[in-house]
């Protein structure tokens, strides 16, 4: 099959791993952090898996995250494409090696992102040049407002990306357009979001919008605004049935669709991709399996608090201390371990031994769905980035919120006051990215009483454990034939398809 002449463009599809009957070729442009990648990569599998083509643009040092997923898909004959393209990094001033986010130093995530908005020119051209497939849509993370530019270039649509809750977009978005930070001189002061039927409170450090009171960054966040006032829609992973009232909110206030397609991470119904997505993991699947398989169902409390957040060291030694004094079977994702010093390091030394066969220390990365899904998990301690939530959310589990920065603090308001099925440590303001040196620590005793709270908790704990599986079940229904995200994904497919007349059969 080739594509004709589409929008100014032409090529074929035949490197695209099947798809004899597309009609609709969607790129996606993720950002290139692990929690935006990953749903972004989810999300282009299962447009591929109902029958569109998807080319996923990806730089070099993030090529080998996603390609396990990308290539078990191609051999399915899913028309999946990856398009790599290197980040021009001499001309923001980054060192060698920045394309890795976890290299760019602190002081120059603005480079970065202007390094980012480089790989628009390149992409007109690969999509211009022979051979190529010719987009029709364009779906590119909310982070990348030159997309905007992109699109237009290439005359066809553009869809806005979120790893994110309705919820917390709502949120977001009204406490901006109503003011509702006007006159409050304190960052940590609460205010009400407006607009919302349930009464919820955040503070300007909690939920300052997005880019919002950032260095650098104040242009930038008008650009973001701006691109996502000009989308011709948003495609979040969320699914209806689990906040139709905060979909419809965000689509009424933006005045566009909103396609909820998750939860996404559900295309991964196998172990070997459930163990393949994102970095390679510290430990073997089968290793992990094998320490839960011995323990009680609903037993296991996992913890770990993603890609980007890290604990200070104080706070490692509180937080294992806690696990410990618990009393329950535990796996801890360590985070750079090695980075926190020889006392912290002989502090998990000691602590590995006192819980010798109850406690799993993981030094990096973790096969975190694969974990999740097994019947001896019982809770989450998280820091409630999107992608953990809606995880935890799937695999029926309640969690412990823990929140560190940006859209965490309304995630973790979402599970714990809106669906009821977490319990929060307490933390106020951002643990990261502070203008000053301020210390936050949750104590040993308030890490115990959380986790005895998910994994027991009496009748409390029960209903919220009750309210976790009855959630999964919904999320599971969502991605089925007749569900609301299968609908969705079938809806996108056709609102963005060309007609057959474009096409033609080689």
């Amino acid at each position: 099959m080739a594509i004709k002449d589409l929008a100014n463009g032409r090529g074929t599809a035949s490197d695209a791993g099947g798809g004899a009957n597309v009609k609709a070729h969607f790129v996606f442009i993720p950002l290139m952090f692990q929690g935006h990648l990953i749903p972004a990569v989810d999300t282009a599998l299962l447009l591929a898996t109902h029958g569109a083509l998807v080319s996923i643009v990806v730089t070099p040092s993030n090529t080998g995250r996603i390609r396990p997923a990308v290539d078990f898909a191609r051999k399915s004959g899913l028309p999946v494409r990856l398009v790599e393209l290197p980040l021009d990094l001499a001309a923001e001033g980054l060192p060698d090696g920045a394309d890795d986010v976890e290299k760019v130093p602190s002081d120059l995530w603005t480079n970065y992102f202007r390094a980012l908005a480089r790989l628009r020119e390149p992409l007109e051209r690969h999509f211009h040049a022979a051979g190529a497939p010719y987009p029709t849509c364009v779906v590119a993370d909310f982070c990348h407002p030159w997309a905007k530019e992109l699109a237009a270039n290439l005359a066809v649509p553009r869809l806005s990306f979120f790893s994110m809750c309705a919820f917390c977009l709502l949120c977001q978005h009204n406490v901006e357009r109503f003011n509702a930070y006007d006159g409050v001189a304190d960052d940590n002061e609460p205010v009400v979001v407006p607009g919302l039927e349930k009464r919820v409170e955040v503070s300007r450090a909690q939920a300052p919008g997005f880019f919002r009171g950032t260095p650098g960054f104040e242009m930038f966040a008008d650009d973001v605004e701006q691109a996502l006032v000009e989308a011709d829609g948003i495609v979040t992973n969320s699914f209806l049935e689990m906040e139709p009232e905060y979909v419809a909110g965000y689509a009424e206030a933006r005045s566009m669709k909103v396609w909820t397609v998750g939860p996404v991470s559900l295309f991964h119904q196998r172990k070997a991709t459930l163990a393949s997505r994102g970095n390679t993991a510290a430990i073997g699947a089968d290793e992990c399996l094998r320490w839960l398989d011995g323990k009680e169902p609903g037993s296991v409390m996992y913890v770990s608090f993603g890609s980007i957040a890290q604990a200070e060291p104080k706070q490692v030694v509180e937080l294992g201390l806690g696990l410990e004094a618990s009393g329950h079977p535990f796996i801890w994702v360590v985070k750079n371990a090695d980075q926190h010093g020889e006392d912290v390091t002989e502090f998990l030394r000691e602590l590995e031994g006192r819980v010798a066969g109850r406690g799993l220390l993981i030094r990096g990365w973790a096969p975190q769905v694969l974990i999740l899904s097994h019947a001896a998990v019982g809770g989450f301690v998280t820091h409630c980035g999107w992608n953990s939530t809606m995880e935890a959310i799937t695999a029926g589990l309640p969690v412990v919120a823990w929140p560190h920065f940006a859209d965490q603090f309304l995630n973790a308001k979402f599970a714990v006051e809106v669906l009821g099925i977490g319990v929060d440590v307490g933390v106020m303001e951002p643990l990261m990215y502070r203008m000053d040196q301020k210390e936050i620590v949750v104590g040993r005793d308030v890490v115990e009483k959380a986790v005895r709270s998910v994994l027991d908790g009496g009748d409390e704990g029960e209903e919220r454990r009750r309210r976790a599986r009855a959630l999964a079940a919904k999320a599971k229904a969502a991605v089925e034939e007749g569900g609301s995200s299968h609908g969705n994904l079938l809806d996108l497919i056709k609102s963005f398809e060309v007609d057959a007349g474009c096409f033609a059969s080689t």
